[in-house]
């Protein structure tokens, strides 16, 4: 596989020197950077995928949001208050927002976001049913009226990750939540160039010169976004191994996420630099259909969990250990939530007991439809150690290979496996998105409200709910626990396993910030 990757690379570095004929002015001031997988989908609300929220954070921009330490800040928001039965909260914007068209950003433009927003996100689900309404106090104030109170509001507004609440224009944020916009107007500190984008080559933004960053020194995704180049080219390169040599070639700035079996080639390069720029890391998730047999029998999504190990996907993907960690705890190990209490079962494979459960449950041995991501890289080798496993376990198993973006309007679905539908998919999520029950989306169990895969579960969502309301630290990790023993339980998903990954730049380039997002204002080229 090595030497092939070679004699590949140096063939895409020949290709890539060859049309390298970017005018010199324009490329002193141009960060280029290949992000993880191709962007194809452009509304950060419609879709979860990651290279879409990367997209949002270039020009869009957030009420509030988390800094280095995890603490939420207002963004937009210049300040806020809290009615003291904590039902009433009223917030102000910054002075001199603007859209990209030159419209000021309005209170009405923020509600119509938030109401979208709160029909897609998981955290933005839970805070709605707890909204009675919003009020515009005037163009630049706005209250959201609560029916009780809520224990995680700010938590709720200042989600790191998908789905981000951006805020956009009303008329764009007016469309339906589950129809794809059409406009790109945002208030961000980048622009896009729809001109000069070509789906599969290049996306291009340029600086927004109105853009008014905060004052405060940037730390996280929070404090003051100053974009230091003029214009970013998020340039599209599936092969990993063109990647690498592309950095190594100076041919572009930032590659987010290398191979972790390339990362000794660059870490030996003096031109590049390996940046932890998400220390909290990755987790991989296993998610299945529950609308669909053979998985609506929780019976057989237990069967499942009993027939796969963390260890054999983290080997398979990763690779050196130094980069991954079994963890046994949902809400990922060394956080406030974490507890490893019923996860032995995602951590040792028992295939017969995974037997056990499928002559109980009555499977027919009908083949599942397992989706494999062939063009994302990290995500790749989990689906054929998923068929392996499964196999072993008594399960009969399609495994059907497609790009990531065909993965994700697939998994969008609700179709039979064998009518264009699916049975079982891999994903992964930031680590920052899984710290509690409700930042994390796949233990929402709302039915169609649900994350794809639509689990429906009273009993979780009794149990998410208490879990908002709670004040008590103590408390709230005791009932993050039965949330993770309820998820076992009824088979609700699989977390298989922490992974990091240091994403490459080239020494020239300096200011990346620790984000569990990768950022591209602070950056500078010198």
């Amino acid at each position: 596989m090595k030497t092939m990757r070679r004699t590949l690379a140096a063939m895409a570095a020949g290709a890539i020197l060859a049309t390298a004929a970017s005018p010199v002015l324009a490329q002193s001031k141009t960060l280029k950077v290949v992000q993880h997988g191709n962007l194809t989908i452009l509304d950060p609300i419609w879709t979860t995928a990651y290279v879409t929220r990367n997209h949002g954070y270039l020009i869009y921009d957030t009420l509030f949001a988390m800094d280095e330490q995890n603490a939420v800040k207002p963004q937009m928001v210049e300040k806020y208050e809290v009615s003291p039965d904590k039902t009433v909260w009223t917030f102000t914007l910054r002075d001199g927002l603007e859209w990209h068209d030159g419209k000021p950003v309005t209170s009405a433009d923020c509600i119509a976001s938030l109401q979208r927003w709160g029909k897609r996100d998981a955290m933005g689900l839970k805070l709605m049913d707890f909204v009675k309404e919003f009020k515009a106090v005037d163009a630049k104030t706005f209250q959201m009226v609560l029916k009780e109170p809520y224990g995680l509001v700010l938590d709720t507004l200042g989600k790191p990750s998908s789905n981000v609440p951006f805020m956009m224009p009303k008329a764009v944020a007016e469309t339906d939540a589950f129809k794809q916009i059409d406009s790109q107007i945002g208030s961000g500190p980048f622009i896009y160039q729809k001109n000069e984008s070509k789906p599969g080559e290049r996306h291009v933004y340029l600086k927004n010169p109105k853009y008014k960053p905060r004052g405060e020194a940037p730390s996280g995704l929070a404090g003051g976004k100053v974009a230091k180049v003029d214009r970013v080219e998020i340039v599209e390169m599936p092969d990993v191994q063109q990647q690498v040599n592309a950095i190594i070639a100076g041919e572009v700035d930032i590659v987010e996420a290398p191979p972790h079996d390339l990362l000794p080639v660059l870490k030996n390069d003096k031109n590049v630099v390996l940046d932890d720029w998400n220390p909290l890391g990755h987790v991989f998730i296993i998610r299945f259909n529950h609308t669909v047999k053979p998985f609506d029998n929780p019976k057989i999504r237990l069967a499942a969990l009993y027939a796969i190990n963390q260890e054999d996907y983290l080997k398979a993907t990763i690779g050196d250990a130094a980069y991954y960690k079994v963890c046994g705890a949902a809400f990922i190990c060394g956080t406030p939530n974490a507890t490893d209490k019923g996860s032995e079962i995602l951590i040792k494979s028992n295939f017969d007991k995974s037997k056990e459960l499928l002559k109980e449950a009555g499977y027919d041995g009908t083949p599942i439809v397992l989706m494999q991501s062939t063009t994302l890289p990290v995500l790749t080798n989990t689906a054929p150690v998923t068929k392996s496993l499964l196999e072993k376990g008594g399960f009969k198993v399609d495994m059907q290979s497609m790009d990531w973006q065909t993965l994700v309007t697939r998994r969008t679905k609700k179709d039979p496996p064998n009518a264009g539908g699916w049975n079982v998919f891999h994903t992964y999520s930031v680590s920052a998105d899984a710290l509690n029950p409700i930042s994390n989306s796949y233990f929402v169990a709302a039915g169609d409200k649900s994350w794809f895969g639509w689990p429906n579960d009273p009993e979780m969502e009794k149990l998410r709910d208490t879990y908002a309301k709670e004040t008590d630290p103590a408390k709230a990790k005791a009932l993050a626990e039965a949330i993770q023993l309820r998820a076992l339980e009824n088979g609700q998903f699989g977390w298989i396993g922490q992974w990091y990954g240091p994403g490459a730049r080239r020494s020239n380039v300096t200011g990346w910030l620790k984000a569990p997002i990768p950022v591209f204002w602070n950056i500078e080229k010198k």
